[in-house]
């Protein structure tokens, strides 16, 4: 039998076999990748600078700004980079630090939007507690616990899945080296001790989006007993482009990971795995600044402020 450590590199699945559909798989996420830089990187440039918008609402939009364009730079530049070069390789150790950053970035995520969804319910439920709450040091704390269970939370995913055995080659069916894929090519005897890690890490996700949900019911039932429709149209504009987010991400990446095999296939299998890994971190910026005057403004006068260096 072999082990994963005989191997000096993966096979990533190839998009197309001729070199036009390449250069257009090429061209479409070379769009899609700088779509989610050119928006992350404007929302992370517009909070640095705007004191205005120095708030811990904000500094954990940053963050996920962060994990964001830091989650699709694993994945998509590697992907691009191989179609123009018509191979399909990544070495071992490049596919360990494709699925160790992937998981740690996306798990981060998710730990940071539920730590946003607390955000929302002590600004809407509880606002003369929110100063006092969530002050600067607290936020600092709540954002580098998210960063750090991302982490520990990755480790251990990481370190099991490439201390497995590989019986079944090195051909992995996606365009990033991902853990599902990856249990594919593992002997049957070793898979189990992922499998039981990733029935915990599930446990572990739907812990903090049950407290989503819950922190959510709280507010809108705060926010329908607002009296003035201008009010409940504020709080409701808090809330609901962190909601999108929560919901879009927390439904693509359960689909990945929860989907019976029966209704599996490498054409579904790629297209939920776009959804998840590259839809969230180029939408994210888009459904944060859509509705929000506040950033929109601070991103208006950072255009502002360059023009004039310019001239």
């Amino acid at each position: 039998m072999s082990n994963s450590s005989s191997f000096d590199e993966f096979l990533l699945l190839a998009f197309a076999d001729t070199q036009e559909l390449q250069l257009l798989h090429f061209s479409l996420f070379l769009g899609i990748y700088l779509a989610a830089f050119l928006g992350n990187g404007l929302i992370i440039t517009a909070v640095a600078c705007d004191h205005h918008l120095h708030t811990p609402m904000y500094f954990f939009l940053l963050n996920l700004s962060i994990l964001d364009l830091g989650s699709i730079s694993t994945t998509v530049p590697k992907s691009m980079a191989n179609s123009l070069r018509n191979t399909r390789a990544i070495s071992y150790s490049g596919c360990a630090a494709q699925v160790f950053l992937v998981v740690f970035l996306l798990s981060a995520e998710h730990f940071l939007l539920t730590v946003m969804a607390y955000d929302r319910f002590v600004a809407i439920c509880k606002p003369l507690h929110y100063g006092t709450i969530m002050g600067s040091r607290a936020c600092v704390r709540m954002a580098a616990a998210a960063w750090a269970s991302g982490f520990i939370y990755s480790l251990l995913h990481t370190g099991n899945t490439f201390s497995l055995r590989l019986c079944q080659g090195n051909a992995v069916d996606q365009f990033f080296c991902e853990i599902p894929q990856i249990l594919k090519l593992s002997c049957a005897d070793s898979y189990l001790r992922e499998v039981g890690l990733i029935v915990v890490s599930v446990f572990l996700v739907f812990g903090c989006f049950i407290f989503i949900v819950l922190s959510y019911v709280q507010i809108f039932t705060v926010v329908l007993r607002i009296p003035s429709e201008q009010g409940r149209h504020k709080a409701f504009s808090m809330c609901l482009p962190h909601l999108a987010v929560v919901s879009l991400f927390v439904s693509t990446t359960a689909f990945a990971y929860l989907k019976p095999p029966t209704i599996s296939s490498p054409s579904l299998d790629l297209v939920v795995t776009v959804l998840y890994s590259v839809v969230p971190p180029t939408l994210n910026s888009l459904l944060y600044s859509m509705r929000n005057k506040e950033l929109q403004e601070a991103v208006r006068k950072l255009f502002q402020l360059v023009q004039a260096q310019q001239q």
